[in-house]
């Protein structure tokens, strides 16, 4: 696979941004931290943990922020929604990178000045500008993920396959889409072609009975004592009747 061009991402950007937005995220979390166990054992650990998350952000940040420079004139985009919101989040990147690039060589700075004091003190304002950071960060990580996931910049519209709506695929069996090949059966009252249905004159069917059970097939058949209605006209079967049984 050729890792210069991905076919599925138009340039590094979302890829270098995650690295950016964890290293950065985490530095920030530590750095606050650790002002509150400042007289803990751990605190030297917490604080070279957070100033070495800081300095690989600032760098993956520098390079999140060239990239998203090239996305910004190649990512191709119609509406003035989708060009204003592009505009917002390079505004809100190019300020949080700015101020994460320069609390990261204060924080060079200062280690290099107090390279023989393992315990100073941070800064105060330090602490708060990173907190400060750490939201700008987010905010910034947010109105990213609106340009993909509002606005679809960057996607690859999945057109094939999708243009015949839900029940154009199979979902095993007949599927959504499979269409019944049983004939309909049209007017129930209408079965001249059944045998003993001919006409609509209803004629009593040989052993009708047993294919009800023999309770049933009672009321169907002769039983004795019963009248002799041969000779009574015939009656015309109901359709409805006829589905009761």
């Amino acid at each position: 696979m050729n890792m210069i061009n991905i076919e599925i991402i138009p340039n590094w950007h979302p890829i270098l941004v995650h690295f950016t937005i964890g290293l950065l995220s985490v530095s920030a979390a530590l750095f606050v931290v650790g002002t509150f166990f400042r007289k803990c054992s751990c605190h030297t650990q917490l604080v070279t943990v957070a100033r070495w998350n800081l300095w690989l952000g600032a760098l993956a940040a520098i390079a999140t922020v060239i990239a998203g420079f090239y996305a910004f004139n190649s990512v191709p985009h119609s509406s003035e929604s989708q060009h204003l919101a592009m505009l917002d989040h390079r505004k809100w990147a190019l300020i949080t990178a700015g101020l994460f690039i320069l609390l990261a060589i204060w924080s060079v700075a200062n280690t290099f000045r107090h390279r023989a004091d393992s315990q100073a003190k941070i800064s105060l304002v330090f602490v708060v500008l990173i907190a400060a950071g750490g939201l700008m960060l987010a905010t910034t990580g947010y109105k990213g993920a609106e340009l993909v996931y509002r606005h679809g910049l960057g996607v690859i519209p999945m057109q094939m396959g999708m243009s015949g709506g839900h029940s154009n695929h199979d979902h095993g069996g007949g599927g959504h889409g499979a269409k019944s090949t049983a004939e309909p059966m049209g007017d129930h009252g209408d079965m001249s072609g059944m045998p003993g249905m001919s006409g609509s004159t209803a004629e009593p069917a040989e052993g009708h009975g047993d294919g009800h059970g023999d309770g049933h097939g009672d009321s169907h058949g002769e039983t004795p004592g019963t009248p002799d209605n041969s000779n009574m006209p015939a009656m015309e079967e109901s359709p409805h009747d006829h589905g009761a049984h």
